[in-house]
């Protein structure tokens, strides 16, 4: 069992920055990886960035050189490090840790970009 708390969420205007914290407790040495997910109503989930054990990491297209993905393995914990946010940042965003065999997810933290 893995147990994921974010932290970080929150209202910001345009053009501002937040990070987001993800911590995972429980059977944390078997992560492969862990990552980044937003979701609004009526939409899909899609990925905002993943970052593997060894630290290779995947940032979608929308993020790309706004977002940065981290992570601490030894804290077991990742950082998604958001500036230049915008409007259509707005979401609720999930963090996700992957096993070889299943998957846990965080119960979210909202972003709302917006002056």
């Amino acid at each position: 069992q893995v147990q994921l708390v974010e932290s970080g969420g929150g209202l910001v205007q345009p053009g501002g920055s937040l990070r987001l914290s993800c911590a995972a407790s429980g059977n944390t040495l078997s992560i492969t990886a862990m990552g980044w997910y937003r979701q609004n109503p009526g939409k899909q989930r899609e990925l905002v960035a993943i970052i593997t054990r060894g630290g290779s990491t995947n940032i979608a297209d929308s993020v790309k050189g706004r977002f940065t993905i981290s992570r601490d393995n030894a804290k077991a914990t990742v950082y998604l490090q958001m500036n230049s946010l915008k409007p259509e940042d707005t979401a609720v965003y999930y963090c996700k840790a992957d096993r070889p065999w299943d998957a846990y997810w965080g119960q979210g933290t909202q972003v709302t970009v917006s002056s």
